[in-house]
């Protein structure tokens, strides 16, 4: 099969598999089975385009054009590579779990949830392939609004505010900033491609080059950066397979991938080491990655800690992006699979404990660890990697971030990603430790509210991501291998 082919069922088995989830929607079983196969199609066929790409053929596509000028192309390089494959993979397993959750649950409208997943996943794919700002603007957008619905799912008061404040800041800065600074790119270049090295010239004028910059680093909503980044929070009020896919699988992890997108092939490490809004940049990714983790520090609610937690580890990538160096770009990129290892390990965790229990604060959660210990063992690996404590994935991109930070003469930001772990430790580590206390005041922690427990599907998923975080621990050196020529080995 031809790479354009390739392409072309990447982007169209998520609209499928939308499709037949629609077609079945009085056949639970057969929705669900429909979309089990489009998720591992999906997979199916970003592995065979990464094989495309190692043999050596170009992998590449143009669908037509909008307008003069603004080209649906499509290109893969390592970093989207990387980005397609834990989007697409992790979709697997979050459908694993999200039918377990949804029927644990009883949730209502599954079918439109599961439509909607899929057509995230659509956005998620033509974000990754984009070829060029233009295609990547209106994946970026279509990601948000599929999204808007399963933010809004329950329906009620809470559930409407969360999904209004989620679509507003998203919109508002996408098409407020981040449109500006794609338009602004196209009269000062006359061409919006990504371009390794940076597609701007190297003498860019330093104050528009700044301005360009921040228009970028703040537009991005996605990648939650301060002072606009109280939109994750706000969505929590999810289901907890939608957190775990605005956390991990796409929302997020297309914010900062288009972070470094830009970082690398509109601006380039050389324009950006001259350009003074860079260490701006850098300091508010600093600024945001502690104050973050000092206010999960005091959220007794666990999705809400762990919200807090996402944007915190999210400015990992932006902070690698702004050292503009090549340890930097690369542990940037890692953070974006390590972290969705990690973080939707934590987030299946906090559903699963949820569906059995009720409980959503950690205070009340003693004692849990021995009813649901593997529950609670998946939970305590997913906090070892989101820490950084080898043999599990997130301790690789901490230490290439420490070794760029020394790299880009921004030695400060070695001590941001040392407090940030010790914050990880004191917000992370107690909740495991928390469910093997006995409760306060009984021998026995609350009775389950399903009598029979926690769906085997529901257990099944953080498990198979906490062994992931292991195995993709020793799989990071030929990934970084994989990544080099996106960082400056080209």
């Amino acid at each position: 099969m031809s790479p354009d082919i390739l392409i072309l069922c990447v982007l169209a088995i998520p609209l499928l598999t939308s499709f037949g989830i629609y077609l079945f929607d009085k056949f639970p079983n057969l929705r669900e089975a429909v979309t089990l196969l489009g998720a591992a199609s999906l997979f199916g066929a970003v592995i065979l385009l990464t094989v495309r790409y190692l043999e050596g053929e170009p992998v590449a596509l143009v669908l037509g054009q909008a307008a003069p000028g603004l080209v649906f192309a499509f290109k893969l390089e390592p970093l989207g590579i990387l980005f397609a494959l834990v989007a697409s993979g992790l979709w697997i397993i979050n459908s694993l779990y999200s039918i377990g959750y949804m029927r644990g649950n009883r949730e209502r409208h599954q079918t439109r949830f599961y439509i909607c997943f899929a057509i995230a996943l659509f956005g998620a794919m033509g974000i990754a392939m984009a070829g060029n700002l233009f295609t990547l603007f209106v994946f970026y957008e279509i990601l948000t609004v599929s999204t808007y619905p399963l933010v809004a799912h329950k329906g009620d008061a809470n559930a409407k505010r969360g999904a209004r404040i989620y679509l507003l800041t998203l919109l508002g800065t996408s098409i407020g900033l981040f449109l500006a600074a794609i338009v602004w790119t196209s009269l000062l270049s006359e061409s919006l491609d990504f371009v390794p090295g940076g597609l701007l010239p190297n003498d860019l004028d330093p104050v528009i080059g700044s301005l360009l910059l921040l228009l970028f680093a703040f537009g991005i909503g996605k990648a939650a950066l301060m002072p606009f980044h109280f939109w994750l929070p706000n969505a929590m009020v999810a289901p907890t397979p939608v957190s775990a896919l605005l956390h991990a699988v796409a929302v997020v992890k297309a914010g900062v991938f288009t972070i470094m997108k830009v970082a690398i092939y509109i601006f380039g490490a050389d324009l950006l080491q001259d350009l003074p809004a860079t260490d701006w940049v850098l300091a508010v990714a600093c600024v945001t990655i502690i104050v973050s983790s000092l206010i999960a520090l005091t959220k007794d609610n666990l999705k809400a800690r762990l919200a807090y937690s996402t944007i915190g580890q999210l400015a990992y990538v932006t902070a690698g992006a702004m050292l503009a160096v090549d340890a930097g770009f690369l542990g940037g990129s890692l953070q974006i699979a390590a972290h969705a290892f990690g973080k939707i390990t934590l987030f299946m965790c906090a559903g699963a404990i949820y569906v059995a229990t009720g409980l959503t604060n950690i205070s009340d959660m003693r004692g849990l660890g021995k009813r649901m210990p593997l529950v609670f063992i998946a939970f305590f690996i997913g906090a070892l990697s989101i820490i950084g404590i080898p043999p599990f994935a997130g301790g690789w991109p901490k230490l290439h971030l420490f070794l760029g930070s020394f790299d880009a003469g921004q030695s400060y930001v070695a001590w941001v990603l040392l407090i940030s772990s010790l914050l990880n430790i004191a917000y992370l580590l107690p909740i495991p430790i928390l469910g093997l206390m006995p409760p306060k005041g009984s021998p026995e922690p609350a009775p389950y509210k399903r009598p029979e427990g926690t769906p085997a599907l529901v257990v099944l998923a953080p498990l198979l991501t906490a062994i992931g975080t292991l195995i993709l621990f020793f799989m990071m050196d030929d990934i970084a291998s994989f990544l080099q020529p996106a960082m400056g080995g080209l």
